[in-house]
């Protein structure tokens, strides 16, 4: 059914896998579509989302969507501007998701865990906001979400910054509910969603409905304002050179323009 993921039922709990361990699970246009219609079709009462190992995700894959794509983003994103199809799935499901990161979560895969209302980390994740570094913002999960968990300051200094921070430190932040040992990060994560789908699954998921009335912003009036902002900067001579500098291995050498 899936070629860049895989999803297998525990139960009443859903994994979905980032598969695509050769590309440490960097997101090509089919892997966006393949996890909108897994999160959109789900059946269980919880979902565990995961990546296989080495990594969690790697964001974006560079050479498809932001290097050579068939269509540039910036004219896709201008003639369409709204949420991106998989955020909302996520952000919209009254399903609870938990984020099982074992590894590496940059980029946009830093966006997946921040979408997940619970994030259990192997003690290998290493998680950023790679972005700025792009000449790029972040989705809306990096401005409406990553504030909500650090508070605004942090918030601030992990979106300006790019740095990528280890386990300890995002539990130390508020950025995980719990870090663990690799070997015990599925078996800790499972056993999390199993006791969240053993619950009445009617009431867990009003609780999830209130949850995002009483925290989250308009996800589709912020999702519009992210497209317009990309459709400009992926005009930037600093974006061509973020992804130039990325590709090529060196320091950037950004311009303002």
């Amino acid at each position: 059914m899936y070629q860049e993921i895989r999803s297998e039922l525990h139960g009443d709990v859903e994994v979905i896998t980032l598969d695509r361990p050769e590309a440490r699970n960097a997101l090509t246009y089919q892997t966006y579509a393949e996890l909108e219609q897994a999160v959109r079709s789900t059946k269980a009462r919880c979902l565990v989302i995961t990546g296989a190992d080495p990594a969690f995700c790697s964001g974006d894959d560079v050479k498809q969507i932001m290097a050579a794509p068939e269509e540039s983003p910036s004219k896709r994103l201008a003639r369409e501007p709204r949420l991106t199809p998989a955020a909302d799935a996520l952000l919209h499901t009254d399903i609870p998701v938990v984020a099982a990161v074992n590894g590496p979560a940059v980029g946009w895969g830093m966006e997946l865990a921040l979408m997940a209302d619970l994030r259990v980390l192997s003690e290998r994740a290493r998680l950023g906001e790679l972005f700025v570094l792009r000449g790029l913002c972040s989705d809306v999960p990096g401005i409406g979400r990553l504030v909500q968990l650090v508070g605004r300051e942090k918030a601030a200094e992990l979106l300006y910054t790019g740095d990528i921070i280890d386990a300890d430190e995002a539990l130390r932040i508020g950025l995980a509910s719990r870090v663990v040992s690799h070997e015990k990060l599925m078996d800790e994560a499972l056993g999390l969603a199993a006791r969240i789908a053993a619950n009445p699954p009617l009431a867990v998921q009003r609780l999830k409905q209130g949850l995002r009335l009483a925290c989250d912003p308009d996800w589709h009036e912020l999702g519009g304002w992210v497209s317009r902002t990309l459709a400009e900067l992926f005009q930037t001579e600093d974006h061509r050179e973020g992804v130039r500098s990325f590709l090529e291995k060196r320091a950037a050498r950004y311009v303002g323009r």
